[in-house]
């Protein structure tokens, strides 16, 4: 009689074999493991340590594995250290108080305190100007969400959660001027990377069916 596919699966996991793609069943069972139980942890929720500079090095050589058509890189990110989160808090509250002269002091303190969530902090950056080969720029957006996707990806194998966060702040002048952004370069979200405090219960992922179909 012949084996079932799981008893297949199995065997070829235990044995060490490749699939077609070159990765054994055990490898492809923790690559959708990864992807599937990782998790958006709030910045509140983040905590000492994150990342070392090797760590550090690890993530962004996963985002360099990201698509990236025309070999563009249209993507870089830019880290706040600790000595200048509070040039970060300032831009938050100084983008809040442009956007909303009337805001409270509890307002403000809001704005200012985001700066200094997470212990690896880095602000994604797309560049989406002219350039050669003229890739769209929707297909040079989707590759910054891939290096970003890498990003999550890796600190997550590596015991550390993640988040994106954004807001209204994203596209002030301030932000602009205080990351140096170019003509062509917009800020995207923030990422936030840290040891998990608490965990939330996860989510419920939609079913394919519901997102797929055929033409």
């Amino acid at each position: 009689m012949g084996s079932t596919q799981a008893e297949q699966s199995h065997g070829t996991q235990s044995l060490g074999l490749r699939d077609h793609d070159g990765l054994s069943s055990a490898e492809s069972c923790f690559a959708e493991t990864l992807i599937t139980s990782r998790q958006n942890i709030s910045p509140k929720r983040l905590v000492e340590p994150g990342p070392n500079p090797e760590e550090q090095v690890r993530l962004f050589r996963a985002a360099a594995a990201a698509p990236d058509h025309g070999l563009l890189v249209p993507w870089r990110f830019v880290i706040v250290p600790e000595e200048r989160r509070s040039a970060l808090a300032n831009t938050f509250a100084l983008a809040l108080i442009d956007r909303d002269p009337g805001a409270s002091l509890e307002q403000i303190e809001a704005a200012r305190e985001k700066a200094y969530r997470a212990p690896l902090l880095m602000l994604v950056v797309a560049k989406l100007g002219d350039c050669e080969p003229a890739i769209p720029v929707l297909e040079r957006m989707v590759s910054v969400g891939c290096a970003v996707q890498n990003i999550l990806l890796r600190a997550h194998s590596m015991a550390y959660g993640s988040s994106l966060t954004s807001g209204q702040a994203m596209c002030s002048s301030r932000m602009r001027q205080l990351f140096r952004l170019t003509d062509g370069e917009e800020a995207v979200c923030f990422i936030n990377i840290g040891i998990v405090s608490k965990r939330k219960i996860g989510r419920v992922h939609p079913e394919p069916s519901s997102f797929v179909s055929r033409l």
